[in-house]
């Protein structure tokens, strides 16, 4: 897929405000820090789209973007935030939960994983959950130049591992570098071919 344009569209506090539209709708949501923003600059080839940030936690709405003119991608705030209070925390949580369940338009779901790390519970919990909603999803492994190529395998493999543990079926898994720009075109193939699907 080659990406024309990407345009920022609109940041919604809650579901009902988002885009009044009927465009597919591809959602990305990790933990925080684990390198959203420089993913979705990297698949747009748009170093300023989504806004990078040192500090974990920046997203705090449910930003659209719309690609080409004809499907959107989603800026989720993280979970697991950095330093928030509860009520905040709580607030996010209703928010990004309200969003993946009640959107019609939400086609899927990426899931970022930092590649470094051993399976954590936290995103565990959220595939899980994403699992028992019946919501349709992806695994997308970020910092893969962060390791060797053979490490990398490694990390993939041991997650596959865990996740067969209460998994029949794996998701389709995505390993992707923002700095080497790996991954981009397996990303936007997968979202290309859902796309044709959903004109069928």
């Amino acid at each position: 897929m080659e990406i024309k344009t990407a345009e920022f569209t609109l940041s919604s506090p809650t579901v009902s405000m988002c885009p009044n539209d009927t465009k597919p709708e591809y959602a990305f949501i990790g933990r925080s820090n684990v390198g959203k923003s420089s993913l979705i600059n990297m698949l747009a080839r748009n170093k300023k789209l989504a806004k990078t940030s040192s500090t974990p936690g920046k997203t705090l709405l449910i930003n659209h973007f719309i690609i080409n003119k004809e499907w959107y991608l989603v800026d989720l705030p993280g979970y697991g935030f950095a330093k928030r209070s509860k009520s905040e925390i709580q607030k996010l949580d209703q928010m990004i939960r309200g969003y993946i369940l009640n959107r019609e338009q939400l086609v899927n779901v990426f899931v970022l994983i930092d590649i470094r790390l051993e399976a954590q519970p936290i995103d565990l919990e959220f595939i899980n959950w994403l699992g028992m909603s019946g919501i349709p999803f992806a695994l997308v492994f970020t910092k893969a130049d962060k390791l060797t190529a053979a490490k990398a395998r490694q990390s993939v493999e041991a997650y596959k591992q865990k996740l067969l543990e209460t998994w029949e079926e794996l998701p389709p898994m995505f390993v992707t570098s923002a700095e080497k720009r790996e991954g981009r075109d397996e990303v936007l193939g997968y979202i290309e071919q859902i796309n044709k699907e959903l004109k069928k």
